[in-house]
């Protein structure tokens, strides 16, 4: 199986209101990209949550910031010095519940989707509707990870794929039965497209292709472990 991760250029900076099929639909044209039955279009939430109007002005209080966070979070989970973090109403446990003011303008922050996983299924109905075709949708975030330096991008919506391929019950190369292996394969989407986008280069979206993926109503809820499965909490 070859897998190819093609970006999307040419998408102009989202507005609320904006439509982000039709802001996908430029990127589509510019790159001169066809989309094809089983591809999967990667979305920043950052696109997502502009068009839907997810920006608040904090201006120049120096509060407004950690007042805002406070309130995007469902529980403070541990702080030290300015950083928090927290469990968003998502479920995700992230720093500063998502709160984010980069690649905004200056005074401005960009919050979360409301609901990632509708917003991912729209995009997917939408995209069916204008193309004929049907594909996955995964909306992107970057989060740090436990025990582990640096960032990365994971899925925080999906549809129209699954979240997790769960290989438990199958046998191994040795012929051993796996046992816990669940694959959290939208986030290896999200971080596979990652390469391609990148966090300064202005592009939005991306278009992956080749994985073969089932259709599925996956959600990315499903990635989110229960508090009772969590050992470090």
């Amino acid at each position: 199986m070859t897998v190819s991760i093609i970006p999307l250029e040419g998408i102009r900076e989202a507005r609320p209101g904006d439509d982000v099929v039709e802001l996908l639909t430029g990127g589509l044209e510019v790159s001169r990209v066809t989309l094809q039955e089983g591809d999967v279009m990667v979305v920043t939430h950052k696109l997502v949550s502009k068009a839907e109007g997810r920006i608040v002005e904090l201006g120049a209080d120096p509060e407004a910031h950690r007042d805002l966070i406070i309130r995007e979070a469902s529980a403070i989970l541990r702080r030290r010095d300015a950083l928090v973090i927290t469990e968003t109403p998502h479920g995700f446990v992230c720093a500063n519940a998502g709160v984010d003011r980069s690649n905004v303008a200056p005074g401005r922050a960009v919050l979360l989707p409301v609901d990632p996983d509708r917003s991912a299924r729209r995009i997917r109905a939408r995209l069916l509707n204008a193309f004929g075709i049907t594909v996955g949708v995964v909306i992107t975030d970057t989060f740090g990870r436990a025990w582990r330096h640096g960032l990365t991008d994971i899925a925080i919506g999906v549809a129209g794929i699954p979240a997790i391929v769960d290989h438990r019950g199958t046998l191994d190369t040795f012929g051993n039965t796996l046992e816990v292996t669940e694959v959290a394969i939208a986030d290896e989407i999200a971080a596979a497209a990652d390469l391609v986008m990148g966090k300064a280069r202005g592009i939005p979206a991306a278009v992956v292709r080749g994985l073969e993926l089932p259709v599925h109503d996956g959600s990315a809820s499903d990635l989110v472990r229960h508090p009772s499965d969590d050992l470090f909490r």
